[in-house]
């Protein structure tokens, strides 16, 4: 039981340490791209972590399982595990799985409110912008509405629809609207939509677990800053942050009080000072250190076996 215990430590200390590190680093609002990639990584290391327990676990309580875990190894890797059933063993493994499930519950609740959402501005997208004759739903991926405050939104979906007000037509110069779009379309391309989903899924699950909590406030912060660099590598810094302002100074995001928008100021601030990209060797190894992450927890679960063989 020594290893299902050892990965259960470092499932904790992950969750625990690792929002903590990367709260520390100056550069994840300099490469939002990587930023997102680590995140993501540390989260599938904390889960598999989770995972690679409960099978050991269940491995170690019940005989029917180790059977089909274990199938195809000799019976040195299986002495090598020394899978002690008992209490704790049993025990364990029906947690985490309850955890498992908790977890698919949690992601399934979330998918279906957001559908639910995007089914009610559906709906209340064809009142304010009735069909004409001969139109089908969703057909227009550029809808238009009559408002009298600026904004822009991407409607995800079978059928995705970026919706613009007339306001945001009027306030938008020249490639400010472009930008505006791109930034959506950025959004749409990278399917940042999951992964607040699955961030949100599990810190709703599991709100006393830090990572977790950690790891959605960060997408919702590392998201936008993504899709405001895909938008001012095609239409320039200036011109995304002048759009920035455009869309968000009536709404009071820039004056002393906080506001749910009190994001904004710091994107524009960003745009209009941009901080150096690190080099694309670093990046690269940044990545590639980001990917070993979850292979830890896999290394750990095979060392006693491999040693068996070895």
């Amino acid at each position: 039981m020594m290893v299902p215990a050892a990965l259960l430590l470092l499932g904790a200390l992950a969750a625990v340490v690792a929002p903590r590190l990367l709260a520390r680093t100056v550069w994840l609002d300099r490469e939002p791209v990587v930023a997102l990639w680590m995140w993501q990584c540390v989260v599938v290391a904390v889960l598999l972590c989770c995972a690679l327990s409960m099978t050991l676990s269940a491995a170690a309580a019940w005989q029917a399982v180790r059977g089909q875990v274990f199938a195809p190894a000799p019976a040195t890797v299986v002495e090598a595990y020394a899978l002690a059933g008992g209490p704790w063993a049993a025990t364990t493994a029906v947690t985490l799985a309850l955890g498992g499930v908790w977890s698919a519950a949690m992601l399934v609740r979330e998918i279906a409110r957001a559908r639910a959402r995007r089914r009610q501005r559906r709906a209340e997208l064809l009142v304010r912008a009735p069909l004409l004759p001969g139109e089908e739903p969703g057909s227009d991926r550029l809808v238009v509405l009559e408002a009298a405050r600026p904004d822009a939104w991407w409607l995800s979906g079978a059928a995705p629809q970026l919706v613009i007000t007339t306001a945001a037509l009027r306030r938008l110069k020249g490639r400010q609207l472009d930008a505006v779009l791109a930034h959506e379309q950025g959004h749409a391309r990278a399917r940042h939509d999951w992964l607040l989903h699955c961030s949100g899924a599990l810190a709703n699950g599991f709100p006393q677990v830090p990572v977790f909590a950690a790891f959605r406030d960060e997408m919702h912060r590392l998201v936008e800053l993504a899709a405001d660099d895909m938008a001012s590598r095609r239409f320039g810094r200036l011109t995304t942050a002048l759009a920035l302002v455009e869309l968000n100074e009536d709404r009071g995001v820039f004056g002393p009080c906080p506001t749910p928008l009190s994001h904004v100021p710091q994107r524009v601030h960003r745009l209009l000072t941009p901080p150096d990209r690190l080099p694309p060797a670093r990046r690269l190894r940044l990545t590639a250190a980001a990917a070993l992450v979850p292979v830890i927890p896999v290394l750990v679960t095979f060392v006693p076996g491999l040693r068996a063989l070895g």
